[in-house]
């Protein structure tokens, strides 16, 4: 995993995340080579800001989502209702569960939000840390959505998503401050006009802009054959 180039982030659908992740884990199936990217953690018992150095691989360089297998908790086991207390904290539910559906339709998990409070309940203080817990059914009653069959959930395991709103935006979609771009635009207008006076008078004939566009043409095939070295550097 480290041989990966940057960029590459792991991003699965929730569907990816039951139907593969979560029920390969349940049924023991590749679990060593899963758990490199999903990694067993009782993430109930840790500051969710402590979580992100503990997860696996491919979402260490991620600033925003990670996640984790949670064991079922020994008084859940028992018919209690799982603990959500941190050092700092306590997670806690908001809204209903809800279904998670296949591509085909099908009920396939069910989902729980959850959100993390700084001190003690009923005192908390809202962060901006939030955990999406799913848990995967059993295969036999996995259902169509209009099916009125209530399902049952597998509770060894749930696959946790904690997630955080970045303080920065992704690096593709970054655009400078207002100053900046404000003074990259007015230096950007000189060079434009003077880009439009030298098309003007080398194009009276013809002849400057066929040369302009064959030399951005090498241009264009050069950065080409630079890219495919790279490329072919990483895999």
């Amino acid at each position: 995993m480290s041989s990966l180039p940057p960029g590459y982030r792991f991003y699965p659908t929730e569907e990816e995340l039951i139907g593969f992740y979560l029920r390969n884990k349940l049924e023991h199936r590749g679990e060593d080579k899963m758990e490199q990217v999903v990694p067993v953690a009782h993430v109930h018992r840790f500051d969710p800001w402590q979580l992100p150095t503990m997860s696996g691989e491919p979402c260490r360089r991620d600033e925003e989502q990670w996640f984790f297998f949670c064991p079922r908790q020994e008084r859940e086991a028992h018919g209690g209702r799982p603990t959500r207390i941190t050092a700092s904290g306590y997670w806690k539910a908001t809204g209903s569960p809800t279904h998670v559906y296949s591509s085909m339709n099908r009920v396939m998990g069910v989902k729980r939000t959850m959100v993390f409070y700084l001190g003690r309940a009923p005192n908390g203080t809202k962060t901006h840390w939030k955990m999406n817990e799913y848990r995967a059914l059993e295969e036999s009653a996995t259902s169509t959505i209009h099916s009125s069959a209530a399902p049952k959930s597998r509770s060894e395991f749930t696959l946790c998503r904690i997630h955080t709103k970045s303080a920065s935006s992704r690096s593709f979609d970054r655009r400078p401050s207002e100053p900046v771009a404000a003074a990259n635009t007015d230096a950007q207008k000189p060079v434009s006009a003077k880009r439009s006076l030298s098309h003007d008078s080398t194009s009276s004939d013809g002849n400057g802009s066929q040369r302009a566009l064959r030399r951005r043409g090498e241009d264009d095939a050069r950065l080409d054959n630079d890219n495919s070295e790279l490329l072919q550097d990483w895999f």
